[in-house]
């Protein structure tokens, strides 16, 4: 059974699979995806055009989809994807890609992102990566599988 607290807000036409838990205060648009079994804790965003995947757990105070922090944005339909059995720890931030970059951001499976890191625009990050605290990734950036990536 899907749970949504009545203080979150989320938008009528998010998609939101079954058994999924999304807490007080979170704000989760319109463009949304959630997966199976995703957990969406106190005081997290997940905006843009963002698709995250089963049994994944959204931390609080992550900002998950936000537009890319690229001057030539200008408003194109460009996309985050989170792969199954992630964990977005507090304080964490995502952004979808551009269209000079392919347009979708990526996160593989399995991938740890700890409290206060940055994955960038058109990023690639494979499966069983760990972002350790405060770690930004700067967009356009490739991280293959079984990558640790530590250091302020």
């Amino acid at each position: 059974m899907t749970r949504i607290h009545p203080s979150a807000v989320v938008d009528p036409a998010t998609t939101i699979g079954e058994g999924c838990d999304i807490g007080p205060f979170t704000v989760i648009g319109p463009e949304v995806t959630l997966h199976p079994r995703v957990t969406v804790k106190s005081h997290a965003v997940i905006t843009g055009w963002t698709e995250v995947g089963e049994d994944s757990t959204i931390f609080p105070f992550a900002t998950v989809g936000e537009v890319p922090q690229d001057l030539k944005y200008a408003g194109e339909h460009t996309r985050l994807i989170i792969g199954k059995r992630c964990r977005i720890r507090e304080g964490a931030t995502l952004n979808t890609g551009t269209e000079g970059g392919g347009g979708i951001t990526r996160v593989g499976d399995d991938v740890l992102i700890m409290t206060g890191a940055h994955v960038g625009h058109d990023a690639q990050i494979g499966d069983r990566v760990i972002l350790v605290n405060h770690v930004a990734i700067a967009g356009h950036c490739v991280l293959g599988d079984d990558v640790i990536v530590g250091g302020l």
